[in-house]
């Protein structure tokens, strides 16, 4: 008679091989790729259990973010560098793989971070592995490229308008968008006859730049259509 399986068990946490790192489900992590010239993915836990007669072999539920490059339409301009989408993907792992933790935050929470460090990275969208769609499949964009924001990019904004401008789309360098004190864009300079300056010290990453939805505030409300 073939022995049985001894039943998994469901860990409330575990520690981290190497480290003194402790995950717990709903924690983020890295997970090593098998290739080892790729960065290692980022993974959300959804549950940690034990197998084998010792409960030595421990393995993670996971649901995988993808890299916006690991999507069916790639990288596209307005996705940031530590960008993700959290994908409908789920997955079993050994816990061996995992790295370590790290931060995945909402888009408003990731612009209003003093400094970025190499464990942070941040969603604002979910992603369907199976159709390479997205949830929501709009978003507002902002500038003469109506483009979405990146926030990886300084932007300036018109005092009239209160548009969101890249320095390079209406002929500036960010040096000189630093230094102005005033701005306003060429459609309200034309319609108004004022001089352009810039109205705000601009900053890759101000806390004017967003309100409690994870949107620029005073925003050119226009959508763009993200599916494939």
């Amino acid at each position: 008679m073939a022995k049985s399986r001894p039943p998994k068990k469901i860990l409330e946490s575990y520690t981290i091989k190497g480290s003194d790192k402790i995950i717990k489900p709903g924690d983020c992590v890295l997970m090593r790729a098998s290739d080892t010239s790729k960065p290692p993915y980022v993974a959300r836990v959804e549950a940690i259990e034990a197998a084998g007669s010792r409960g030595t072999n421990v393995r993670v539920r996971v649901r995988w973010y993808y890299r916006p490059e690991e999507s069916i339409g790639g990288r596209r301009p307005f996705h940031g560098s530590k960008e993700v989408f959290l994908s409908d993907h789920y997955d079993v792992q050994s816990a061996d793989t995992i790295e370590g933790k790290c931060n995945v935050h909402s888009f408003r929470s990731y612009t209003k971070l003093d400094s970025v460090n190499a464990e942070d990275f941040f969603c604002r969208f979910e992603y369907k592995s199976a159709t390479g769609s997205f949830v929501p499949d709009r978003i507002a964009v902002f500038c003469k490229c109506e483009m979405p924001y990146n926030p990886d990019d300084l932007m300036i904004q018109c005092e009239e308008c209160s548009d969101w401008f890249h320095p390079a789309c209406i002929g500036m360098t960010i040096k000189e968008a630093k230094k102005l004190e005033h701005f306003f864009c060429q459609t309200c300079t034309a319609e108004n006859g004022k001089m352009a300056e810039n109205s705000h010290e601009a900053t890759a990453q101000s806390e004017e730049k967003v309100n409690s939805s994870g949107v620029k505030t005073e925003e050119k409300v226009m959508a763009l259509l993200i599916n494939p």
